[in-house]
C-alpha cells in the first residue's frame, strides 16, 4: 500500500496537478490538508473517476482536510475529539478513517502565528487534544498513523538555518515537546529520504527563491505506531511535485507499506 500526505494549498487551484500526480504516483491513500473549500465544493466526482472515495472535513476558504482512498474508507471520524475551539469555532483540521486495514488521520495543525499570539496557545491545546485522541489507536496492534502538516520542525536539522527561525513559531521547545508527547503515546517519526538532496524538506516559501535555493523546512510528518513502522518499506519526499507552475508550497511525503 502507498500512503501519502500532501498539503495542497487549495484543492481547487491544485486539482489538475493533483489528478496528474495521483495517476503517475500510484498512491492508494492520500491525506490532504488545506483544501480551502467547503465540503460541497470538494471535487468528489473528479477523484471518483480515478477510483478514489473521499471523506472531507471542510467548511470554507480556510483550512480543511480530507482523506481519499482506493482501498476503502471505513469508520470515518470527522474532527478532533475533545479538540479546542478557536474564537468559538471548531476548525476543520482533522479527519480519520480505516483504509485497507490501516487506520489513518489527516491533520492540519494550527500554525501558531506568533509566540505571543492566542493562536500559539490554541496550537499547543490542539496538540494536547491530539495526543489524547490517538493514544488508544497508537497502543493497538493495527497499523496506525497520523499524517499531515504539523507546522513544527522536529529538530534544528529540519530547517535550513536555525538562526533564521530563532524566537519564531514552528521551532519552539513547547511545540517540539508536543511532538515528544505523540512519541510518548506510542508513535514514531517515519523519516523520509530526501531523494538527491541532503535534507528532506517538505515546505518551501513561495518568496525569495526559497525552493531553488532549498531554503525549506520539514513540517509535513508521518507518525506511526509500531505495527505501522514495521510495515514501512520506503518513504520519501516527492520533491518533483513542488516544481513548476501552479505547484503547492508543500511537497507530498510518500510512505510504502507491506500490509
Amino acid at each position: 500500500m502507498r500512503i501519502a500526505t500532501f498539503n495542497v494549498n487549495s484543492i481547487t487551484a491544485r486539482l489538475p496537478r493533483l489528478l496528474a500526480w495521483l495517476e503517475s504516483s500510484g498512491t492508494d491513500v492520500v491525506c490532504i490538508q488545506e483544501t480551502k473549500c467547503s465540503a460541497e465544493q470538494f471535487p468528489y466526482e473528479e477523484l471518483r473517476a480515478l477510483g478514489y472515495e473521499s471523506a472531507v472535513n471542510a467548511t470554507g476558504r480556510w483550512n480543511g482536510v480530507a482523506l481519499i482512498s482506493k482501498v476503502g474508507l471505513e469508520d470515518v471520524v470527522t474532527g478532533l475529539p475533545g479538540g479546542p475551539d478557536y474564537e468559538g469555532v471548531q476548525e476543520p483540521r482533522a479527519i480519520s478513517a480505516t483504509c485497507g486495514g490501516v487506520r489513518v488521520w489527516s491533520v492540519y495543525v494550527p500554525n501558531g502565528r506568533e509566540v505571543e499570539h492566542d493562536h500559539y496557545g490554541y496550537k499547543l491545546d490542539w496538540f494536547r487534544a491530539l495526543s489524547a485522541a490517538v493514544a488508544e489507536d497508537a497502543a493497538g496492534e493495527r497499523p496506525f498513523a497520523v499524517l499531515g502538516d504539523f507546522n513544527v520542525a522536529p529538530t534544528d536539522e529540519d530547517v535550513y538555518d536555525p538562526a533564521v527561525f530563532e524566537g519564531l513559531t514552528h521551532v519552539t521547545p513547547a511545540e517540539r515537546a508536543a511532538l515528544e508527547a505523540l512519541r510518548a503515546a506510542g508513535l514514531s517519526d517515519v523519516f523520509p529520504r530526501a531523494l538527491k538532496y541532503d535534507r528532506p524538506y517538505t515546505f518551501w516559501d513561495y518568496r525569495m527563491l526559497a525552493f531553488p535555493k532549498n531554503r525549506g523546512m520539514r513540517i509535513d510528518l508521518v507518525y506511526g505506531n509500531e505495527a505501522f513502522t514495521k510495515a514501512v518499506t520506503d518513504s520519501y519526499v516527492d520533491r518533483e511535485e513542488r516544481k513548476g507552475k501552479g505547484a503547492s508550497d508543500h511537497a507530498p511525503v510518500v510512505v510504502d507499506l507491506e500490509v
